[in-house]
Parts: structure tokens; C-alpha cells; sequence
């Protein structure tokens, strides 16, 4: 578990070191979850101590939104200001998530018949 714990810890570290490093405009932590993923298919999967412990991470999802959400009411002015502009970002990215999560799956899907 332990184990488990600082191979997550040490892709989000790396993610955020290289996205600050390369000045990109992307979370660390998203970057350390690309790292992740492409760890996880080199060596083919998660290991047993992984899959339980982020198992027991995701059962505690919930708690995890907190402080997220005491970040948006703190940044409630910012949210008033550019409301029309959030209000239209926010339906637009999740349809183009959608999109391309559903195109990737398909083509994904395709490959494993």
C-alpha cells in the first residue's frame, strides 16, 4: 500500500515538476496522470497493491471535491464577472468530451473484436 501510495504521489510530483519546468499551461497532477497511464500499459496493468489502493482513494471521491468546492465559493466574484463565458464553456467542453470519449471507445472497441 505504501508502495502504491508513492508510485501516485511520485507521477503527480513529476507531472507538476515538468509542467512547471516546461512553463505549459497544464496541471501537474494531469500530467502525472498521463504518466501514470502510460506506466500502467508498459507494464501491463495495476498491480493488486495499486488496484486496492486506489480503489480505497476512489470510495473517498467525495471528500477529495471539498476543497474544490470551497475554491469556487471563494472565487465567487471571478464567477460573476465571466458568467456568461463559464456558462458557455462549461455545456461546449462537455460535449466535446463526450465526443471524444465516445470516439476513442469505438475505435478502442474496434480493435479488441
Amino acid at each position: 500500500m505504501v508502495g502504491a501510495i508513492t508510485l501516485l504521489l511520485v507521477c503527480q510530483l513529476l507531472g507538476t515538476i515538468i509542467a512547471h519546468a516546461a512553463g505549459w499551461p497544464i496541471p501537474g497532477p494531469v500530467l502525472g496522470l498521463v504518466f501514470l497511464l502510460a506506466l500502467l500499459v508498459w507494464r501491463g496493468g495495476p498491480s493488486p497493491a495499486l488496484q486496492e489502493t486506489s480503489g480505497g482513494l476512489l470510495r473517498q471521491l467525495g471528500l477529495l471535491f471539498v476543497p474544490a468546492g470551497v475554491g469556487i465559493v471563494n472565487e465567487l466574484h471571478v464567477i460573476r464577472v465571466d458568467a456568461l463565458a463559464i456558462a458557455v464553456a462549461v455545456p461546449v467542453s462537455t460535449l466535446l468530451a463526450l465526443g471524444v470519449t465516445g470516439t476513442l471507445m469505438q475505435i478502442f472497441a474496434r480493435g479488441e473484436r
